[in-house]
């Protein structure tokens, strides 16, 4: 949600935010805006700003808007319908402070209620706004001190960069709950909310903590915590190449990323399998034999797809651990008051690793003394810092809105996960080669039903005209049909439910009708007889049925077969052909397949 991108240093500024800007838009936004210091006569803060998209931002900007200095900003709108006057950046009274803002100010209303008392005139309706006016309101000397001011009246999260025309030579930049990463180039510096919009200019990063400010001048910079304490920050490299946020040929970036699964389950696996003990490699765990023996539960949190990959997780660590295992969705955790076992063990799963409701858990989890590990694709990320070790799922920069190759991913770290885990406890040697045999396939059957997409784009002009779908799997492929059914209304719009195969009778049995067409996950395991009941139950009633299956089903209307794999590791397969059938039904309805709508990548607000 939202982006922020600045720049100081000896280069022409609003080119580079632009461009910075369009690195971001994956993230979700209605307007965009930008501030420079004006190199112009007489100095000062220029701006522009719109609603739309970055484009109709770039066709306005004026011919003589140029300077070294500046920042910019997408907005994914909470306080405040999209809007040029509710576009970032905000300014102070005085037009000499800019700020841009992702994160929610929870007690703005009591600010702006105290600024409009003093005879302040609000321009918009955000809460950013009011952060603009306190910066601008105070005497300190420095702008460093004039933002830990403002910030010390603030209740909620942030991430800022602010500027200020009595300053010209820095950006200040302050982060709490929402990412901020500062770019450490030659004789220049950058600050973004992703590393998406530095990784063209610099791959020296540094990831802010919460509570940490930074100060950003051409040739310098400094890092400190909201009471002006110094920190030791020093840079790291991030791993992924600019081309990596290319299409690369393809039409959108979540065909780019159905097409990277193999290779990008292929480096998930990297260095990871121990063929002489049957088990993973999992050193970044820091957790050793002992500890791992004395877990007596497994709970998996995550939201959207990460907690449809956490179902998954869980069912894995059950059936080769044979630990008691769930997942739940980390939105919901924190707020039933949960109770914390010392004998737990948490994983938390999230692809950006700064998803605010996960983060959150994490945080109440280690106040109560839990241990934690994380499954996340960023290095560097907050649930990463915060965690007491985990994965990285190495699925490469995911700019589709729609989660594909990092959801699988995620759910083959979950499979190493109950690999390792089984071969400290009960998993024989021969299971786990057995495993590990079956790891070895996926990226070639994966590669085999991308290899069928053409039979899934005539299946899916069967299914384009649809009102309603819904998908249905038992054990290991329900969280598949959760998946999938996910996909489907985020991409397309159609609406779509999924639910256990042994639920239909109590109750949605009742919606199926030749209009409602269900896809039915039919793995050839110990359940195989138990889900073709299901299709004699749905085509009693006139559905029509697409399975997924590892062979034909003669009750469906249609099957996409898959190859099969070990039992456990099936529903890491049977889920691709699905995100295709999302996709080109999507594409066949004409919807904007990058950037759904009301949707964003990086959830870093509640």
């Amino acid at each position: 949600m939202c982006g922020i991108v600045g720049y100081i240093g000896r280069r022409d500024v609003a080119p580079l935010l632009l461009e910075g800007l369009q690195r971001l838009e994956y993230r979700g936004y209605d307007s965009a805006g930008m501030a420079i210091h004006s190199s112009g006569r007489g100095g000062g803060l220029k701006t522009v700003k719109n609603k739309g998209r970055v484009r109709e931002l770039e066709a306005k900007v004026p011919a003589r808007f140029s300077g070294t200095c500046g920042i910019a900003h997408t907005r994914w709108a909470t306080h405040g319908a999209p809007s040029d006057e509710n576009a970032h950046p905000h300014l102070d009274a005085a037009d000499r402070v800019a700020v841009v803002h992702n994160g929610i100010i929870d007690n703005s209303a009591e600010l702006r209620a105290k600024l409009t008392a003093d005879g302040v005139e609000l321009r918009s309706e955000t809460d950013t706004e009011v952060l603009a006016h306190l910066i601008g309101r105070s005497e300190a000397a420095t702008l460093e001190e004039k933002v830990r001011e403002a910030l010390r009246l603030i209740e909620g999260t942030y991430g800022i960069a602010v500027l200020h025309a009595g300053f010209p030579d820095r950006i200040v930049a302050a982060r709490n709950g929402s990412p901020v990463v500062l770019g450490i180039g030659e004789r220049e510096m950058l600050v973004a909310s992703d590393v998406a919009a530095l990784i063209s200019h610099t791959r020296q990063v540094i990831t802010l903590d919460d509570g940490e400010m930074a100060t950003l001048k051409a040739d310098d910079y400094r890092t400190y915590t909201t009471d002006g304490s110094r920190t030791a920050a020093s840079p790291t490299t991030v791993e992924w190449e600019a081309e990596s946020y290319d299409m690369a040929g393809h039409d959108t970036y979540m065909h780019k990323e159905i097409a990277e699964q193999a290779d990008a389950v292929d480096r998930v696996l990297r260095g990871r399998i121990d063929e002489r003990f049957g088990t993973a490699r999992l050193g970044g765990l820091n957790m050793d034999a002992r500890e791992a023996r004395s877990m007596r539960r497994v709970k998996i949190l995550g939201c959207g797809s990460a907690y449809h990959a956490g179902l998954i997780g869980a069912q894995m660590i059950e059936e080769l651990a044979r630990i008691p295992a769930d997942a739940e969705p980390a939105s919901e955790f924190r707020y039933r008051n949960p109770v914390v076992e010392p004998d737990t063990l948490y994983v938390v799963a999230s692809q950006s690793g700064e998803t605010y409701d996960t983060l959150a858990a994490v945080q109440e989890l280690k106040r109560k003394g839990a241990k934690v590990l994380g499954i996340v694709n960023v290095v560097g990320s907050a649930i990463a810092r915060e965690a007491d070790g985990g994965i990285y799922v190495h699925a490469g920069p995911e700019v589709c809105v729609v989660s594909t190759k990092c959801f699988t991913n995620t759910a083959v770290a979950f499979a190493l996960l109950a690999l390792h885990l089984g071969r400290i406890r009960d998993l024989s040697v021969a299971d786990g080669k057995r495993i590990i045999e079956g790891l070895r396939k996926l990226p070639g059957q994966i590669a085999e039903i991308l290899r069928h997409e053409d039979r899934i784009i005539e299946l899916a002009k069967d299914f384009a005209d649809a009102k309603s779908m819904m998908f249905v799997g038992r054990t290991r492929g329900f969280p598949v049909a959760k998946e999938a059914s996910l996909k489907l209304k985020e991409v397309s719009y159609i609406h779509a439910e999924a639910y256990p195969s042994s639920e239909l009778k109590h109750g949605p049995l009742a919606l199926i009708e030749p209009a409602v067409p269900t896809v039915a996950i039919v793995p050839g395991d110990e359940l195989l007889d138990k889900n073709r009941a299901t299709l004699e139950e749905i085509k009693a009633r006139q559905g029509r049925i697409l399975a997924v299956a590892h062979e034909i089903q003669e009750k469906a209307d249609a099957t996409i077969v898959v190859p099969q794999n070990e039992p456990e590791l099936d529903a890491v397969l049977m889920g691709i052909p699905l995100q295709l059938l999302a996709y080109h039904t999507a594409l066949m309805l004409g919807r904007d397949i990058d950037k759904p709508r009301n949707l964003a990548k990086s959830v870093t607000v509640e």
